[in-house]
């Protein structure tokens, strides 16, 4: 996360994003709009986005901690438009974007990307593209696939070219748990530790393949970044009408892990 970047253009902030490497950089800025506390900008490696969970979720923690903005509900501008997000001592909620659904996929080709086999696909959700601010591949499999997935850059983005990422997911019905992992080659990111966007567009996903409630407010939990060795959980709710997801949350937990200065060299 940076702060004071207002003087930074759209290719040096691509730079310390592509310097500092990680799944995405948040750049925290004054907003343009009259309806937000603030603005975010938010990098990849080598794109920008226009919505992610985690950067979102950051920024609005350390703002608050910063005494820059207050606890409770605010509003955040980015490239998805302004969206809410609602902020206490431990993190934040934060409202998706538009929730929409895009072309379906061929499973067997995403599961080759990855590659797991077609008895590995779980046949009950079919694969497609969702998004609650950012579009992601979602490709379900059964069980124990997640963990065995074995991602070809080059094929994914070969049958991902419409989305930030693919998802690869097994979700338990009763239980309303998932287990995830996300590539997004195409955006610089091999396999995010855990991403709110993806979160929230899994969630949409589900209730258009009827796994989630085709009306009222359905909950599920994430499971991601263990086989990277960075486990993350996320909570993520969905409200849904006529079998259509209206709107999205997801939830995490924020911890201080370092501060550092960047200096402009001559």
């Amino acid at each position: 996360m940076v702060h004071g970047g207002e003087a930074l253009g759209d290719v040096a902030m691509q730079i310390i994003a592509r310097e500092f490497n990680l799944s995405e950089t948040v750049f925290v800025l004054p907003s343009t709009s009259a309806y937000a506390d603030y603005r975010v900008r938010i990098f990849t490696p080598t794109i920008e986005l226009p919505f992610a969970g985690h950067p979102s979720i950051g920024a609005a923690w350390s703002l608050a901690r910063r005494g820059e903005i207050g606890y409770g509900e605010i509003l955040q501008e980015c490239g998805a438009g302004v969206i809410q997000v609602f902020v206490d001592d431990g993190g934040a909620r934060i409202a998706g974007g538009l929730p929409g659904i895009g072309k379906d996929l061929d499973a067997a080709a995403l599961a080759a990307a990855v590659g797991l086999e077609r008895d590995d696909i779980d046949t009950a959700c079919a694969a497609g593209i969702a998004s609650a601010g950012a579009p992601f591949a979602c490709l379900s499999v059964r069980g124990d696939a997640v963990a065995r997935a074995q991602p070809n850059a080059a094929d994914i983005v070969a049958h991902t070219a419409d989305a930030v990422g693919l998802v690869v997911f097994s979700f338990d019905q009763d239980s309303g748990k998932a287990h995830v992992r996300m590539f997004a080659p195409a955006s610089g990111v091999a396999e995010d530790p855990g991403g709110g966007a993806s979160a929230v567009a899994l969630g949409v996903h589900l209730v258009h393949r009827g796994l989630l409630r085709p009306t009222g407010i359905s909950h599920l939990v994430i499971a991601q970044g263990a086989e990277i060795g960075r486990s993350s959980k996320l909570e993520v709710e969905v409200r849904a009408e006529s079998g259509r997801a209206v709107e999205t949350l997801v939830y995490g937990a924020v911890v201080d892990m370092a501060h550092g200065e960047l200096i402009r060299l001559p």
